[in-house]
This record gives C-alpha cells, structure tokens and sequence, in this order.
C-alpha cells in the first residue's frame, strides 16, 4: 500500500462521498482521476484489506433489535456450527473464540420474537443451546484508523 491508498481508505472508512460519481470525488482529494480510485478501492477489495464496502445503518432507529450470542461449540462441531449461524442474513459477527464459550456473534432481527426464533432455529439444526445477551444500556463508539500511523482515533 502506497500513500495514495493510505489516503483513499483515510476517506472511505467514514467519509464515503454521497455523490452520484464518489469514486471521482475520491479520485479528486487525493489527486488522481476516477478510474485509478476505483481500480485502487477493487484492488484493495480484491487484497482482503477492505473486507466489506456499504453503509451502516442504525437497527435501533430501524426499529429492529440485536443480541450477542455465545455458544460452547465441541470442536468437531466448530466448522457446522459457525456455517449455520453464517447462513442468517441477520449475523453481524461471527468469531472463534479461545474460551469456554468458543462461538460469539450478533444477531439483527426485526423485532424480538425473529431474534428469539432465529436462535431457536440455530439450536433445533445443530443441536447446541445458544447464550443470548442481548444489551441492556448500549455504550457505542466510532473508531476510525488512522493511515499514516499505527493508532487509532476514537470519536
């Protein structure tokens, strides 16, 4: 990674341009043109250093509900276990962990009985009983990588 691409995920990780041409907008504040910004974010994309590009949306406002979720998987069941949680389009999160309780995840769901029922349905399929957590006061923070060092900002 080059400056140019430092300064590329500088503005995208937060300041995605809302415009019918953001690539050119991109292109523009780091000095270059539009087609070398759009192939440097695919090449980045295609590098594994930007794991996902879209808009985040607040679920709460939303009017939909989330829980964290952690299961004790036996290994031999670890790969099953995560495929099937993987399978729910409402699955945010999805880690090994080295604990006791080895799976952790998140779940989004329109409203309570669909998280409820979707973990239920997690647990009829594989038959491992599921910790629901959901939070009770939610404490957010916005952390943002700085490029050009090794720290983070949080706002």
């Amino acid at each position: 990674m080059d400056a140019v691409d430092k300064n590329i995920l500088g503005i995208i990780q937060s300041g995605f341009p809302i415009d019918p041409r953001p690539y050119a907008v991109i292109g523009k504040e780091v000095g270059i043109n539009e087609d070398e910004a759009l192939s440097r974010v695919c090449k980045l994309r295609e590098d594994g250093v930007i794991r996902r590009l879209g808009a985040n949306f607040g679920s709460r406002e939303l009017g939909w509900r989330s829980t964290l979720c952690a299961a004790k998987v036996p290994e031999d069941k670890i790969e099953e276990f995560a495929a099937e949680v993987g399978r729910h389009k409402g699955v945010t999160h999805n880690y090994l962990r080295e604990n006791e309780f080895n799976i952790w995840f998140t779940y989004i769901g329109p409203d309570w009985d669909n998280v409820c029922d979707t973990l239920q349905s997690i647990t009829d399929k594989t038959g491992i009983k599921i910790l629901n957590l959901p939070a009770s006061t939610m404490f957010k923070i916005k952390v943002d990588f700085k490029m050009d060092s090794d720290s983070t900002e949080k706002k």
